[in-house]
């Protein structure tokens, strides 16, 4: 079992997600458990106030150090040997890759930002490290930490019910080959004849070819990190040459 502790200001934004498909499934079955704290929990005042004014000036409003130093070390003290993780625009970018390595991990802290930040002395002083989900901006860390949740809880065995499904994806060496299901038309498009056909190995051919195609057009950067070899390099002459680019 792997367990998320989520510190954010917002938990109910983790409800709905939390109660559907996959994540709802998972946890049912005991193979994960996702703990959501209120960072106000930990804030003094009447308002619970857990942001204020940047000192220096500037835009938007930062996370007060206070609430989050209680709120992290109490959650931290459960279980010490987790570590904190930030979402953060500055962090390591998630992939495949960091999935399958937090989801080696017994536990996960998982600390959503907001406004313009956490006070740098929380980052310094407490954070282990910091994730980002990719190069944009979003009002806050709650949507990154159920992207994160996600990719690392379906990773784990039994959470997908067939563990073949999370070993079969393809990305992200290379993109995901066309998927097609009844009717065979449809407004006039037909299903490809070969996926109709019964013939094991050349569905299996047709459809690496078509993920190769799809990541050649697309994504032809992950021919760089992951370089074509045998079976791969003979189709991707194929394709070549029906572009004219033989």
């Amino acid at each position: 079992m792997i367990r998320f502790d989520v510190l954010t200001l917002f938990p109910e934004i983790f409800a709905s997600a939390l109660k559907e498909t996959t994540l709802k499934r998972a946890q049912a079955a005991g193979l994960i458990e996702v703990r959501l704290y209120d960072i106000r929990d930990w804030a003094e005042g009447r308002h619970h106030q857990a942001d204020d004014m940047p000192y220096g000036g500037g835009d938007g409003m930062v996370m007060k150090p206070e609430p989050l130093f209680a709120a992290i070390r109490t959650v931290r003290a459960q279980g010490p040997e987790a570590k904190v993780t930030l979402l953060s625009p500055q962090g390591r970018r998630l992939d495949q890759t960091l999935a399958r390595e937090l989801s080696q991990r017994p536990r996960l802290i998982l600390v959503c930002g907001r406004y313009a930040g956490v006070d740098e002395r929380v980052r310094e002083h407490l954070v282990d490290e910091e994730l980002s989900i990719g190069d944009y901006v979003l009002s806050g860390g709650e949507l990154p930490a159920l992207v994160v949740i996600e990719a690392v809880a379906r990773l784990k065995p039994g959470v997908l019910g067939n563990q073949e499904s999370a070993a079969a994806d393809s990305f992200p060496q290379r993109l995901e080959a066309p998927q097609y299901t009844r009717p065979e038309k449809c407004e006039g498009h037909a299903v490809p004849e070969v996926l109709l056909s019964g013939h094991h190995e050349a569905i299996r051919r047709f459809r690496l070819k078509e993920s190769l195609r799809r990541t050649l057009l697309s994504r032809p950067d992950l021919f760089e990190r992951y370089p074509p070899e045998g079976e791969e390099l003979a189709l991707l002459e194929e394709i070549k040459a029906e572009r004219g680019q033989g």
